[in-house]
């Protein structure tokens, strides 16, 4: 009873620290970018620019970083996420040029590499191994809610104190709430102290390696372009701004809700098995606010939110039950950097396209989506033929 109590804390305390994580980071464009961008005297496609470069840079460091947790564990690299992302929205805050503002995006792009779910779920692999999935399910139903919290709690700072000391409120935030969270993880004893190596793994580039790191990265940038646009987006269909904001705060419950069902009644199943399902609900949602307009936002954002949900779940769950525990951070690392690229072209193109399609660009989404979803029908069902031959040399 004491091993489960434990696990429910260190669930309870990095979820907590993710949802922190995501709602000042990933989500803080949607609400924040047009202010910022106006303040500054700079179209809002320089701001998502910079949204998207930092999103590359934390993409080209997820192997390194995973590397590092792979060696060492979670707790150092997640720590240092606090700090990282705390000193970028501080900077974020400062900012008085385009040039102030990018920099402030770097530190926060390596913020995000260090401290956002690949690094998350890099830990929990870590600490359980194989037996990780639950506990990943696990942080991602609490983070689930980091757009309703995030999004909500970045508008009323904006319209209370402005955008300037809502980025310095986020930052004070990493460092008073999220670093304590982060640093309740368990000590890992470093992996070198057993085996003396600390060298970069060989991983072979496989035909399932690229076909999930493809899925991924069609799925990852649905995903970055509704957390970017979703508002913008459901209003091209006739929403009013206050079914937009509504339809925006559904995802965090349909996200948590999906994740749920994830891991009740789906995890008796293989993870690929839910993530073929979750490719599903974006083009489905597609069809249903194409064909009942505005009115609709709301139910198109909790179809692609529960998609959405069981995904986050899966970019930790199947690389696990493909290719096992052994170097899982480094392995996620190399898998989610075109995910992470993929993320950081989304927003930008994306808000290029909204105005020249309108509505239509629901279509690009949903072809993305099923897209991800051919790219799953070609993947074995079970254990990687190279993965299971290593397993066994060993």
């Amino acid at each position: 009873m004491r091993v489960d109590r434990s696990r429910l804390g260190i669930i309870a305390a990095l979820g907590t620290a993710q949802t922190l994580a995501w709602g000042s980071s990933y989500y803080l464009p949607a609400i924040l970018a047009d202010p910022i961008a106006h303040d500054l005297g700079i179209s809002s496609n320089w701001f998502f620019a910079a949204f998207s470069a930092s999103l590359v840079i934390s993409g080209l460091l997820g192997p390194r970083i995973g590397r590092q947790i792979d060696r060492v564990g979670g707790r150092q690299v997640l720590c240092a996420s606090n700090v990282v992302l705390a000193a970028g929205l501080a900077l974020l805050g400062a900012s008085g040029s385009v040039w102030t503002m990018s920099a402030a995006w770097l530190l926060l792009g390596i913020g995000m590499g260090l401290g956002l779910y690949d690094a998350a779920f890099g830990a929990l692999g870590r600490i359980y191994g194989s037996d990780a999935r639950s506990a990943i399910t696990g942080i991602t139903l609490i983070a689930g809610f980091a757009s309703t919290v995030g999004w909500p709690l970045s508008s009323l700072g904006l319209a209370t104190i402005g955008w300037r000391e809502t980025c310095y409120a986020w930052a004070i935030a990493h460092l008073v709430i999220g670093l304590p969270l982060n640093l309740l993880l368990p000590r890992t004893v470093p992996a070198a102290a057993s085996d003396g190596s600390a060298a970069k793994p060989a991983i072979p580039i496989d035909r399932t390696m690229v076909l999930l790191s493809f899925a991924l990265a069609a799925a990852w940038t649905v995903t970055s372009a509704m957390a970017a646009h979703l508002p913008r987006i459901v209003e091209t269909f006739g929403a009013t701004p206050a079914q937009a904001v509504f339809a925006g705060m559904m995802i965090g419950p349909a996200q948590v809700g999906a994740r749920i069902l994830e891991a009740g009644f789906l995890s008796r199943f293989h993870p690929l098995l839910s993530t073929r399902l979750a490719c599903i609900t974006h083009p489905v949602g597609a069809c249903v606010i194409g064909v009942f307009g505005g009115g609709a936002a709301a139910a198109f954002a909790l179809l692609h939110g529960a998609g959405n949900g069981i995904l986050t779940i899966a970019r930790g769950t199947l690389p696990l039950a493909i290719f096992g525990p052994e170097n899982y951070a480094y392995r996620l690392g190399l898998i989610g950097a075109p995910s992470r690229i993929c993320q950081a072209l989304a927003p930008l193109a994306f808000g290029l396209l909204i105005e020249p399609m309108g509505r239509a660009v629901v279509v690009v989404s949903a072809g993305l989506s099923l897209s991800a979803l051919i790219a799953l029908a070609l993947l074995p069902h079970g254990r990687s033929a190279g993965a299971t031959a290593h397993s066994k040399a060993r």
